[in-house]
C-alpha cells in the first residue's frame, strides 16, 4: 500500500511531522521502542491488533525516514532489531506530553501509566 500522505505545498512543519508520524500504528511503536530495540516478532506481540504486512509497512516508512534504525544480524537465523535514532528519541518528550495532556484532559476514563522514556 503506498503511504498516505498530506498535500503541502506551503512546507507547513506540522504537516510534515503528521506526514512523519501520522496514523494509528506509528506512535505506538515509537512509544514501545523507546524502551530499547525490539525484534519484528515482540513489537507484533505488543500490538496484537496490527497484521504482519501493516507492521512491515510502518516499520519501513520509518526507517525511510530516519525515526528508527534497522539492524540486521549476520547471523543464523537471520536476526533483525529496531531501534529508535537520535531523530526519533526526540519525539519521546511529546509523545509523554501528549499522554500526560490525555490523562489530565479525560479524568473520567481510567487510563492505565503509560512508561515513557524520555532520553
Amino acid at each position: 500500500m503506498a503511504r498516505k500522505i498530506i498535500e503541502n505545498p506551503n512546507m507547513c512543519s506540522l504537516v510534515f511531522a503528521m506526514n512523519l508520524i501520522g496514523g494509528k500504528w506509528k506512535p505506538i511503536i515509537i512509544y514501545l521502542l523507546a524502551n530499547g530495540s525490539m525484534r519484528f516478532g515482540k513489537l507484533l506481540m505488543f500490538i496484537p491488533s496490527i497484521s504482519k504486512k501493516v507492521l512491515t509497512d510502518q516499520l519501513k516508512e520509518l526507517v525511510e525516514d530516519g525515526l528508527i534504525i534497522r539492524e540486521e544480524f549476520k547471523e543464523l537465523p537471520p536476526r533483525v532489531e529496531y531501534s529508535l535514532s537520535k531523530k526519533g528519541e526526540g519525539l519521546l518528550p511529546i509523545l509523554k506530553s501528549l499522554s500526560e495532556w490525555t490523562v489530565d484532559t479525560f479524568e473520567e476514563e481510567d487510563f492505565e501509566k503509560c512508561r515513557i522514556v524520555t532520553l
